[in-house]
C-alpha cells in the first residue's frame, strides 16, 4: 500500500529531476483546473525541475497545453504522441505515421458505434474529434457515473476487437498498436533531450488504472488521494499517497518536494 506523502524523505527529493503528471484528476478537480495546482506546476519549474504532463487527453489539448502551460512538454493519448515548445515553436511527434493513424481511426469507428449502443449510459467522449489515436468512451465526464460492471464491458468489448485498453477517472481509453504512458515518456525524452529515462530520477504523480505501468515504473510514484477507489484494480500502485485528492493533492506533493529540496 502507499505510504503518506509526510514520510517521503529529503534525499528522495533532492535526487529528482523533474516530475511526470496526469492531468483529469491529478491537476484536476470536477473537471476544472485547480489554480493551487497551475501554480505549484509553476513553482516546480522555477525551481529547477521538468515538468511533463502525461495525458489521455487528445492531440488537439495536447497543442494548447504545450504551448500556454508552465510545462516542459505533454505526452497525449495514453502515449501515443508527445508535443512541446522547443522556444522558438511548437514540436509534434506521433508514435504511428499518418496513413496507419488513418486506418486505425477507421477501425475504432466501428467501436465509436457498437460500445454505446451495447453498453446502455456510456457515450463517445466530446473531446473525440481532436484524437488522433484512441476512441474515448466516457463513462463518468458527461454522462451519468456508470458502475464498476459497464466499465468492465467496455473494456471486454475493446479488447474482444483486438484494441488496447485503459481505464482512467472518467474513460476508457482504447486503441490499436503497442504503446502506453510510459512508452510516450520514453519517446518525449529522447526526442526532445536526447536522454534516457533514468526512473528514479523522476516522479510521477497519478490517480487511476491507466497510470499504473508508470506507477510501476517509478520508485517514487505519488498517487493523489482519490487513486484510493482504484487500488483494488492496481497489481502496482504508487509508492506515496497524499492526504487530499486532485489538484489539491497535486499541490500538496509538490510542496512536500520543494521543502525538502530547500
Amino acid at each position: 500500500m502507499p505510504r503518506p506523502i509526510a514520510e517521503l524523505d529529503a534525499a528522495t527529493a533532492r535526487g529528482l529531476t523533474g516530475l511526470f503528471t496526469d492531468l483529469d484528476d491529478t491537476i484536476t478537480e470536477g473537471g476544472r483546473v485547480v489554480p493551487a495546482a497551475f501554480a505549484a506546476l509553476d513553482r516546480a519549474r522555477a525551481a529547477g525541475l521538468r515538468t511533463v504532463i502525461v495525458t489521455g487527453r487528445p492531440a488537439g489539448w495536447v497543442d494548447h497545453l504545450a504551448r500556454m502551460w508552465p510545462v516542459d512538454g505533454v505526452v497525449g493519448e495514453n502515449g501515443g504522441l508527445w508535443f512541446w515548445h522547443d522556444g522558438t515553436r511548437l514540436q509534434r511527434r506521433f508514435l504511428q505515421p499518418p496513413a496507419e493513424r488513418a486506418a486505425n481511426r477507421d477501425r475504432l469507428g466501428a467501436l465509436a458505434v457498437s460500445i454505446p449502443a451495447e453498453v446502455p449510459g456510456s457515450a463517445v467522449s466530446v473531446d473525440q474529434p481532436y484524437r488522433e489515436l484512441d476512441l474515448a468512451i466516457d463513462f463518468r465526464e458527461d454522462v451519468p457515473e456508470l458502475p464498476d460492471a459497464a466499465i468492465d464491458e467496455i473494456v471486454r468489448r475493446f479488447e474482444a476487437a483486438g484494441a488496447t485498453c485503459k481505464v482512467s477517472s472518467i474513460h476508457v481509453n482504447g486503441w490499436y498498436g503497442a504503446f502506453d504512458k510510459l512508452e510516450g515518456c520514453r519517446r518525449f525524452l529522447g526526442d526532445a533531450w536526447g536522454v534516457d529515462l533514468v526512473p528514479d530520477r523522476w516522479t510521477f504523480l497519478g490517480d487511476s488504472q491507466n497510470d499504473e505501468p508508470m506507477f510501476h515504473a517509478f520508485p517514487h510514484a505519488i498517487g493523489v488521494a482519490n487513486v484510493a477507489r482504484f487500488l483494488h484494480r492496481l497489481r502496482f500502485p504508487p509508492a506515496w499517497i497524499t492526504t487530499l485528492p486532485g489538484g489539491r493533492g497535486f499541490a500538496e506533493a509538490v510542496d512536500r518536494i520543494l521543502a525538502l529540496r530547500a
